[in-house]
């Protein structure tokens, strides 16, 4: 579905990413490792069109989106939901989840919020709510029910754990699991090692603009480099 090679990428003449390559297939979730600096977020807005690479191929259902607008590659159905949720405060929590259907989805606008408000119930008693008043935890859903409103085929979360509290945490990480169960593609950006093994298929883990290790999720969990840099083990 999304297939990343040899991309390099930064901002102005600062290099980032070093010949980065990554894919997610059709139902999978992969996660994305990475402590803050190593490049994930500049891999996340270059896919998403909002940057430019340096070089290297991108690829989206079988086709090269390397120059498409990001609206162009939201229309396509590859959507992210960004790191620090970026809800518009002012807006009530109906008006939020309306604007991710703008460019696409906007004819199944009804159903989609009722899919939406069936996963976060409590989205679904502040409809009329200012989003500026929603907590921490209220806010992330928001965000990511706005990116459901888009009908993703693929969905890239950044940091969709970032502040929570533990129990929210927990929350959240099963939420992406039920996406995912219910056949959405899903890219987990996160630093949140041990709970995005224990829900992904396949793992990458970013180091200064590169690769350093990937595989499947479970054997990544167990490697001796991984828990020695990210588990302290």
């Amino acid at each position: 579905m999304l297939e990343v090679a040899g991309l390099r990428a930064g901002y102005g003449t600062i290099e980032i990413l070093r010949g980065v390559d990554l894919s997610v297939g059709a139902g999978e979730v992969v996660a994305l490792l990475g402590s803050n600096g190593a490049g994930k977020s500049t891999l996340n807005n270059t896919v998403c069109g909002l940057y430019r690479p340096f070089g290297g191929a991108i690829r989206f259902d079988g086709g090269d989106i390397v120059g498409t607008s990001s609206m162009g590659i939201v229309a396509a159905g590859l959507i992210q939901v960004p790191e620090g949720r970026r809800v518009f405060p002012n807006l009530s929590v109906r008006e939020n989840l309306e604007l991710g259907s703008y460019r696409r989805g906007k004819p199944n606008r009804r159903r989609n919020l009722d899919h939406v408000v069936a996963i976060f119930p409590r989205l679904g008693e502040r409809l009329e709510q200012s989003a500026g008043t929603l907590s921490g935890g209220e806010q992330q859903m928001l965000a990511i029910g706005r990116g459901l409103m888009g009908e993703p085929r693929l969905l890239i979360l950044d940091e969709p754990s970032l502040g929570l509290s533990p129990l929210l945490v927990e929350e959240m990480f099963d939420m992406i699991g039920r996406l995912n169960r219910e056949g959405l593609a899903i890219l987990l950006v996160e630093q949140n090692v041990v709970q995005s093994l224990a829900i992904a298929h396949r793992a990458y883990v970013l180091e200064n603009g590169r690769i350093v290790l990937s595989g499947q999720a479970a054997d990544l969990a167990r490697h001796p480099d991984l828990r020695k840099s990210y588990l302290g083990q």
